[in-house]
C-alpha cells in the first residue's frame, strides 16, 4: 500500500444517516483528510442511509441478522441467538476482510448491533481500527436508550451535574467502554423535554464524528507514512 493512497473507511448505519452524511460531506470538503469512504452497511432495511450512499456514488449493501439467514425470526432460546450473532459477526467481519480492498478504519454512525469478538477480533488482527459515537459521556449510561436514562436521572435530580453527553470512542469487546477519542458535555435544561434534549445531542454529534473520525485518519496516515 503506497503512503500516498487515502485512509480507506468503512460506514456502517441503521438509519436515517444523518452521522453518514456528516462524514461524505467532511470528506468532501477535506475535514476528514486524504480519506475515502468506500463503502457502507447498513442493516435496516428502509435505512434512509442508503439513500444517502447513492447521491454520493458511494456502494452500499444491507446486511442483516435475520433476513440474511442467521438468525430465525422470534428466535427466543438464547443460545441459538447468541450463535447466531457469532456466526452474523464473523460473516461480517470476512465480507470486510475479503474484498479486493480493505478498509483501514470502521465507523459505527448509529449502528444499532452489538458486535462481539468473532467480528472485532479479526479485524483487529487486520489492523483495521473500529470507532463508535454513543450518546454519552465515558462510564455512563452505557448501552441503548442512554438519552432517555439521562433524561429520567436529570427529571429526578439524580445526574450529575445536570450534565450528560456524547462521545466517540475505540469499539472494544465492552459496550460503550473503549478508549474515547473526543467527548462533549451537553448541559440538560428545566423545562425542557426529552424531544428537544435529544435534537440537542443529535445537533453536536455531527462535529464530533466527524472530529473524531478526522484524527483517527490522520492517525491511521501518518503511521503508514513512517512505516519502512
Amino acid at each position: 500500500m503506497a503512503a500516498s493512497d487515502p485512509c480507506r473507511i468503512v460506514v456502517m448505519a441503521s438509519g436515517n444517516g444523518s452521522n453518514f452524511q456528516a462524514i461524505i460531506d467532511a470528506v468532501a470538503s477535506g475535514r476528514i483528510p486524504d480519506s475515502k469512504i468506500i463503502r457502507l452497511i447498513v442493516n435496516r432495511g428502509k435505512a434512509y442511509a442508503t439513500a444517502r450512499a447513492d447521491k454520493a456514488a458511494i456502494p452500499w449493501e444491507y446486511f442483516n441478522l435475520i433476513s440474511n439467514g442467521f438468525q430465525a425470526k422470534g428466535e427466543k432460546d438464547q443460545l441459538k441467538v447468541q450463535q447466531a450473532r457469532d456466526a452474523y459477526d464473523a460473516a461480517l467481519a470476512e465480507k470486510l476482510l475479503s474484498g479486493s480492498v480493505r478498509p483501514d478504519l470502521v465507523v459505527l454512525a448509529g449502528w444499532m448491533h452489538v458486535f462481539g469478538k468473532p467480528f472485532l477480533d479479526p479485524l483487529e488482527a487486520a489492523g483495521i481500527q473500529i470507532i463508535n459515537l454513543h450518546p454519552a459521556l465515558p462510564g455512563k449510561y452505557d448501552g441503548t436508550n442512554a438519552i432517555e436514562r439521562a433524561f429520567e436521572d436529570f427529571k429526578a435530580g439524580k445526574l450529575e451535574n445536570n450534565r450528560t453527553g456524547i462521545m466517540v470512542h475505540f469499539v472494544i469487546d465492552k459496550v460503550d467502554r473503549g478508549e474515547p477519542i473526543l467527548t462533549r458535555e451537553i448541559e440538560c435544561r428545566e423545562g425542557e423535554d426529552l424531544h428537544q434534549l435529544e435534537e440537542r445531542i443529535h445537533s453536536n454529534e455531527h462535529e464530533l464524528i466527524v472530529d473524531a473520525t478526522a484524527q483517527v485518519a490522520k492517525r491511521i496516515l501518518a503511521k503508514r507514512a513512517n512505516e519502512p
